[in-house]
């Protein structure tokens, strides 16, 4: 074997590797744990479980630490707690619960904006006719609207409607619809990707844990996952709430430094008077979440124990020196002042920095000293929008700045809102080079700005987005001509986002949820602990049928080998920081079964080499060499759908996509490369090496069926079902799930099993028409779709809905059981796909289909120079994927478990595509094999001689994947149990076609060219 040494090398550098990264998820499961202990200890709980006061207590200690170093690698680098949990696998919501959202920001709102909300009537009926299209189309809708603009009066000028303030020095009557496009497309991208900007922002300061938001390209929609949360309402309201832009004025910090100084000696005074401790208000910015009500005697309970971890912390880690400072000066050491060494103040407006973990404790104490008079009667304070800096590496920081404002307007109203605002760009100044942001006003606001910026030369001005401040510019002189220029420590992104910020004022852009998705806790720990299972159970049997078929010895190299892509692929999981979901696991555990195809090719090659006479050495050197070109082939083609699915799946699709990806990948490298260096390792140490048992010996070999004898027969039975299936698809149709025709999904937990019939029957004078309620699992458990108002904006539809299934489920509730307790303990899962997300999905699984096909088409195609094997290898998929349709639209009602048609079933149909043409192509990679060694020969015979010789690997390759299916079935859960069906039938569908339907078609059509 050549190359042995680099071989060795990536192999111990990719082990290296993944021990790196997977051991922050085995630092975090440490500290977890300490937490949990120690949350225990304050408890007393006795059966090692937490409530929500534990919980609150282990969060608490888990937030204590989060800056402080608690792995130290190799001694080398160290690491915080949560630089840790950055590093660690992210579980996905399914696995430990929380809320999945996606948002899409309405560019019809911006539109009209833009248009000063026209009533031209070729503008509005362009705009509901582009709406129209876009159910149907790829193109962005500014496209779309320009296309139906032209369609409805082609000598129509864009120029003349779109004539909003912002847009005057842009757009003119004369300037080209093309042109007048562009600009709107600019303006839409701009107002989408400041939604996105202050969603991020509102997440970072709602205190989730390891949030997610991202846009998601090529489009005006905007993902949002937050692992754990519980405040379903308010993150809806959060989310889809309308954003203020406010302009505000502002003391200098010298101005409140004496206030500070007052309102330390109050609180000194108090805490050794031991004095009453004052709540945050409501009402008042926090950088936490706010906790659920609870009775004052819980309340005082909570505290009390709170207060104790906090001294419990403080005694283990603070100096004497530290604790006389805390007595002395118990404002200053959570706030820091914003003043020199000699306590000289510096500059602006702000007058402190704060450890994001003492914002709490400072809002208390500041809230304290403004009851108390201590500020002027028009201060308040403001929090920045995003932590501080560090002026080197430019990498945010732990600490937070309050900024002084003053109010001056009436009622407690900013001086200037963003409205007035109509231009703002990111620009370079001509002299130094710098980015700044340039930004002009309409005359309402030119006039408002002159007089604050005449009234607050050498003063800061605060630019302040939903109570959070994003930057406070200093005044150099009065601007009377709305013109200004804000320029600072500015990088290129720095201004780029300030100036969206300020053109969000006049670009009404709400974004609306289109789809949600919410996983309780216990439903996360279910998938965990099934997904779990089906692994273990998986991995066992895969382990014992190997060493059972291929011996001992060969059977354990193969098993290893499969231990050590395991590994690689969640190390490289985990260095890709990508979410493991439950379809993640289904994924690995897909690979277990998939992955064994390359060995079990490697060692039938093997053995049909030892068979010829050669010696075990030669033998594995030609099984190696022989089998390369066909696991290449069958891997390719797997590794192709496995693409489509990551880049045009969503949410679960996209999960099983990465894990089945990166596991070809990490699966070829172990069986191609590293069982080869074991077997090295063997046969140098003189170890006699076997690849059967007496059992297994003589399974499949010498076999001489004549499969193309019959193939007209197997014509006429695969077409039978086919057309059956179609009729059933003309008259019954298919199950199409949520998400394909929009809707909601609520998993329901009850005490007791119960009739889905009478569920249904109780909420159907509710809901207007009777929901779809299926058993999901186990008896006490159900499914329950509806599409109520599956179209409406209204922000509290959805707790309207889930009131009205309070109502409709009492009787099945325990008495006296409340909506609290059935909305966070009953009700375990909630899901809704709206109408346009529906249509996306149906239009990207159809395109997803028809691509992986033709691409199968095209790889085989180039792989064998012959049209007529890309035509047999896509006849035959047609044929699987019309078998598994036929098959669901036969059954489904009939079955004890779910048959919808929904994307896991698209990844089902996808990933039997690829499976099936991996098959067909080792069929293919041998018949060419045979043409080339014997080409006098009769075809057909070389052909049924191919089918024959690798009818062992396509037997033996099915059942370790229908085993490792089967498994996932029965223990993975409901979540997947029809993918997994749709994969079973697709398998076996798949492996029959590979025999009687792929070959025999290329038979047939090279008989005709003969």
């Amino acid at each position: 074997m050549r190359n042995k040494g680099a071989i060795w090398t990536l192999a111990i550098a990719l082990m290296l590797v993944c021990i790196y990264q997977l051991s922050f998820t085995l630092v975090t499961y440490k500290v977890r744990k300490d937490a949990k202990n120690y949350a225990l200890s304050i408890t007393k709980s006795t059966d090692g479980k937490l409530d929500s006061l534990g919980l609150k207590i282990s969060d608490r200690y888990l937030d204590s630490i989060a800056s402080e170093n608690v792995y130290n690698f190799l001694w080398m680098k160290k690491y915080t707690y949560r630089e840790c949990q950055e590093r660690e696998i992210n579980l996905g919501l399914d696995l430990r619960g929380g809320m999945n959202v996606i948002l899409e920001v309405s560019t019809v709102d911006v539109l009209r904006s833009l248009a000063n909300y026209s009533k031209d009537t070729t503008f509005n009926r362009a705009i509901a006719l582009a709406r129209q299209q876009q159910k149907a189309s790829n193109e962005d809708f500014v496209t779309l609207f320009g296309r139906a603009f032209e369609s409805i009066n082609p000598n129509a000028k864009l120029g003349s409607i779109f004539t909003a303030q912002e847009l005057r020095n842009e757009i003119s009557y004369n300037t080209s619809n093309d042109e007048v496009l562009n600009i709107l497309r600019e303006k839409a991208n701009d107002a989408i990707s400041n939604s996105f900007e202050i969603i991020r922002t509102r997440i970072d300061h709602f205190g989730v844990a390891q949030p997610n938001v991202q846009r998601i390209e090529g489009g005006d929609r905007i993902l949002v996952e937050l692992p754990g949360v519980e405040e379903k309402e308010r993150v809806r309201k959060l989310l889809q709430g309308t954003a203020r832009l406010e302009f505000w004025e502002t003391y200098e910090n010298s101005e409140v430094v004496r206030s500070l100084v007052e309102a330390n000696d109050l609180i000194k005074e108090l805490n050794k008077a031991g004095g009453p401790k004052i709540a945050a208000k409501s009402d008042e910015p926090t950088m936490t979440s706010t906790p659920d009500d609870t009775t004052k005697k819980e309340e005082g309970e909570e505290i009390a124990l709170l207060e104790q971890i906090e001294a419990d912390t403080s005694a283990a880690q603070d100096s004497l020196a530290k604790k006389a400072m805390d007595e002395e000066m118990p404002l200053f050491v959570v706030l820091k002042p914003n003043v020199t060494q000699n306590w000289e103040p510096l500059p602006g407006s702000v007058f402190g920095r704060v450890h994001y973990k003492d914002t709490a404790k400072t809002n208390q104490y500041l809230q304290l000293a403004m009851q108390k008079d201590l500020f002027p009667s028009d201060f308040k304070y403001l929090w920045s929008a995003k932590p501080i800096q560090d002026p080197e590496t430019r990498k945010p920081t732990d600490y937070y700045e309050l900024h002084a404002i003053k109010i001056t307007g009436r009622e407690g109203r900013p001086p200037l809102t963003g409205d007035v605002v109509t231009r703002a760009n990111m620009q370079f100044d001509q002299m130094s080079g710098n980015a700044e942001v340039s930004m002009s006003m309409d005359a309402t606001g030119t006039t408002a700005w002159a007089r604050i910026t005449r009234e607050n030369v050498g003063r800061c001005i605060a630019i302040v987005m939903d109570d959070y401040v994003y930057s406070s510019p200093r005044v150099n002189e009065e601007i009377p001509t709305g013109s200004s220029s804000i320029s600072g420590d500015f990088d290129t992104k720095e201004a780029t986002d300030l100036a969206n910020l300020l053109k969000s004022g006049t670009m009404p852009a709400p974004a609306n949820i289109v789809q949600e998705e919410v996983i309780g806790p216990s439903l996360g720990k279910q998938s965990i602990n099934s997904g779990l299972k089906a692994f273990l159970y998986a991995f066992c049997a895969i382990w014992l049928f190997m060493i059972f078929y291929y011996s001992r010895k060969a059977g354990v190299v193969a098993n290893i080998v499969l231990l050590f892509n395991i590994f690689f692929l969640i190390g490289v999981l985990a260095s890709l920081q990508l979410a493991l979901t439950l379809p993640g696991i289904a994924g690995i555990v897909l690979t277990l079964g998939m992955s064994v195809d390359a060995n079990v090719l490697i060692f039938e090659r093997i053995r049909e080499e030892v068979l010829t006479g050669k010696g075990i050495r030669m033998a594995i050197s030609d099984g190696y060499k022989n089998a390369l070109s066909a696991i290449i082939d069958g891997n390719v083609t797997t590794l192709i759908t496995g693409i489509i699915l990551f880049v045009l799946g969503t949410g679960p699709v996209k999960g099983f996509a990465t894990t089945l990806v990166i596991g070809i990948c990490t699966s070829l490298f172990t069986a191609i490369f590293l069982s080869r260096l074991v077997f090295e390792i063997l046969l140098d140490r003189n170890v006699v090496l076997s690849f059967a048992t007496k059992v297994t010996e003589g399974f499949l070999k010498k076999t001489s069926f004549d499969f193309l004898k019959n193939r007209k027969v197997f014509y006429v039975i695969s077409g039978a079902v086919i057309v059956i299936g179609v009729v059933s698809l003309f008259t019954r149709g298919l199950d199409a799930g949520v998400d394909f025709s929009g809707g909601r999904n609520f998993i329901v937990q009850f005490d007791k099993p119960v009739n889905n019939l009478v569920i249904g029957n109780s909420l159907e004078p509710l809901l207007g028409t009777e929901p779809t309620v299926i058993t999901f699992g186990t008896a006490d458990k159900v499914r329950i779709t509806t599409k109520y108002k599956i179209d409406s904006d209204d922000p509290n539809i959805d707790e309207e809905i889930q009131g009205l299934l309070y109502q409709g489920l009492q009787s099945f509730l325990p008495e006296k059981t409340s909506y609290e307790v059935f909305a966070n303990t009953y009700l375990q899962g909630t899901q809704k796909i709206g109408p346009t997300i529906a249509d996306d999905i149906k239009r990207q699984s159809s395109w997803a289909m028809l691509i992986a096909i033709g691409m199968m088409f095209f790889y085989i195609f180039m792989r064998f120079r012959n049209w007529r094997y890309g035509m047999g290898a896509t006849i035959a998929t047609f044929h699987d994927a019309f078998f598994v349709l036929s098959l669901f639209s036969i059954f489904y009602g009939f079955m004890p478990f779910s048959m919808e048609i929904d994307q896991a079933f698209i990844a089902a149909m996808l990933t039997v595509i690829g499976y099936s043409v991996n098959d067909t192509v080792v069929v293919y990679d041998r018949i060419r094999e045979y043409f080339t060694l014997h080409p006098k020969r009769d075809k057909g015979e070389m052909m049924n001689a191919a089918i024959n010789s690798t009818l062992s690997r396509t037997i033996i390759t099915s059942l370790t994947t229908l085993l490792t299916i089967l498994i996932l079935f029965f223990v993975a859960g409901e979540t997947i149990r029809g993918f997994t069906f749709a994969m079973f039938v697709g398998v076996i569908v798949g492996t029959y076609s590979t025999i009687f339907i792929a070959t025999p078609v290329v038979y047939d059509s090279i008989k005709k060219k003969i």
